[in-house]
């Protein structure tokens, strides 16, 4: 019987069921293990985002807090970089040669103080506000001078609100810095929607027109009935098209990226004018592959520097050696710190795709010349993408009261030059030079400055 008993169990039909359940269970287990690794994933990284608060048209005091697990998640992203080759030429025609790049990544991964950024912004007073639907994050930082002028300054891309950390002190508090308080400025500075700790949009509109129009009502919500707009980059599209819509309660804006493109050429060109649009047209030519990717497909990019910090530190910093004043050697002028607060805001705010969409948005569209009949100053850095000549601006700004030639300084003025951009915003703005002389200042207003500061005051 025992004998029989065992042959049964041991019988080729058991065999093949015992296999068959066996292989279940094993399948079952993977499963089980897979779904609790893909569980197990997906907290980790919802540990590493910043979770920004609820919105209302309320302003609402805003600090920045950095989660710990997202500061470890990007050491361990950034000591796993992997990086391509080293480039076959001897500059940066190519990109950033892969020395300069190594040299970045490993000073962000081990020297970089990972909560420098937290506390530099926290020193300020921060605020996040709900307008049509959006939530912005902003800078507001008012005078103890009651009569300052309210002035709102927007950044571009790949800058953020960190280039203008260095300028609030001398902005908002001029006697402190060598001014009067004539120089006085109330200062609010807004992130781009989809930039840093603003929301980032989820459906198609949120072009420079329409923000162009929530600026206008960020002021009105903080009760500034009379200000003046400043802008570079994508932040001179915005102050563009805010006098261009004449939005309320704006009375004069200055530019330092002018958007004289395409160029009002009449007749044959001056020499002046054929030196403008070469540079125009190499830059066309070699130097916005950037702009092309992120204009039709933000989405695609967005990929890469969601995931890779390398990538993303990659993308700004380049931008940050060829569009500065410094001969691709950007550390002339900007601190490895100062630019990684920038490319850490980038990162750790997770908006790689959210900023690149703004190109899809306003890039072949809103981002051109506009005819304007408010009153118009600008400001030619030395080290600027475009140096257009004042001939264009004449043509474009019927009220163009200031304009200056600054021998140093590039596309990020505020942050390669604060004392330069300071200076530049005192003079364009000032009730004494523009307002109290019958004499044009020395950097020709074209318009009597006994007209504009009525203007714009």
């Amino acid at each position: 019987m025992a004998s029989s008993s065992s042959d049964a169990s041991t019988s080729p039909g058991m065999d093949s069921t015992r296999r068959t359940v066996l292989r279940a269970a094993a399948w079952l287990g993977t499963l089980s293990l897979g779904t609790g690794l893909a569980v197990a994933r997906e907290a980790e990284a919802k540990a590493t985002d910043i979770v920004l608060p609820s919105t209302s048209e309320a302003v609402a005091p805003f600090r920045v807090t950095i989660p710990a697990a997202a500061l470890q998640d990007l050491k361990v992203r950034l000591a796993a970089t992997r990086f391509p080759e080293k480039e076959t030429v001897d500059d940066w025609s190519e990109g950033v040669p892969l020395e300069k790049m190594k040299a970045l990544v490993e000073y962000w991964r081990s020297s970089y103080d990972m909560h420098r950024l937290e506390r530099r912004l926290n020193r300020f007073p921060q605020f996040r506000t709900q307008i049509d639907g959006l939530g912005i994050y902003f800078l507001h930082v008012r005078s103890k001078h009651e009569n300052a002028q309210p002035i709102i300054l927007t950044h571009g891309w790949p800058g953020s609100v960190i280039e203008f950390l260095k300028v609030i002190g001398p902005l908002t508090d001029p006697t402190a810095y060598g001014g009067t308080p004539d120089d006085a400025f109330h200062v609010v500075i807004p992130s781009l929607p989809g930039y840093g700790f603003s929301d980032k949009p989820t459906e198609r509109g949120w072009g420079l027109p329409h923000i162009a129009r929530a600026w206008a009502v960020l002021m009105k919500r903080l009760g500034y009935t009379s200000y003046v707009a400043q802008g570079g980059d994508w932040g001179a599209g915005v102050t563009t098209w805010m006098a261009k819509q004449h939005v309320e309660g704006l009375k004069a804006i200055h530019l330092n990226l002018p958007i004289l493109f395409p160029p009002p050429v009449e007749g044959e060109p001056t020499a002046e004018e054929k030196t403008a649009i070469a540079r125009l047209t190499e830059f066309a030519n070699n130097g916005m592959g950037y702009s092309k990717l992120q204009s039709t497909r933000p989405q695609t990019i967005g990929y890469s520097l969601s995931d890779s910090p390398a990538g993303q530190a990659a993308w700004i910093y380049e931008k940050l050696a060829q569009w500065s004043d410094t001969n691709n050697e950007p550390e002339r002028e900007l601190s490895r710190d100062e630019m990684l607060d920038n490319i850490s805001l980038y990162w750790l705010t997770n908006t790689g795709a959210s900023s690149a969409r703004l190109y899809f948005e306003s890039y072949a569209t809103d981002f051109s010349r506009q005819q304007l009949d408010i009153p118009v100053g600008v400001s030619n850095f030395h080290g600027e993408i475009l140096q257009p000549p004042r001939i264009w601006g004449e043509r474009t700004y019927s009220k163009l009261f200031y304009w200056n030639e600054v021998a140093k300084g590039g596309h990020f003025a505020a942050f390669e030059q604060p004392d330069l951009f300071v200076a530049e915003l005192r003079a364009c703005f000032s009730r004494t030079s523009n307002a109290a002389s019958s004499t044009p200042p020395s950097h020709e207003c074209s318009v009597d400055p006994e007209i504009i500061w009525p203007l714009i005051g």
